[in-house]
């Protein structure tokens, strides 16, 4: 049998976002994009720290800081 006629599987190499540890991307991993359940864990830590934040003018935020901050000031 030829290797012309063979279908080509490639796969795609990516850097996981929280180690950079380069991962095959494809169904059978279940963090994907992570390498690891402990990448995955991290990265959630990170966000609920605030230190990751999606960059944007944060209005909404400061309208419902503001409600917050003058519901609890005035008590």
């Amino acid at each position: 049998m030829s290797t012309a006629n063979k279908p080509t599987t490639l796969s795609t190499i990516v850097p996981c976002p929280n180690c950079g540890a380069k991962l095959k991307w494809d169904s059978g991993n279940p963090y994907r994009p992570f390498c690891s359940e402990n990448c995955k864990n991290q990265d959630f830590v990170a966000w609920s720290n605030e230190e990751h934040h999606i960059p944007g003018q944060p209005d909404y935020e400061d309208i419902l800081s503001g409600d917050l901050n003058d519901d609890y000031t005035s008590r």
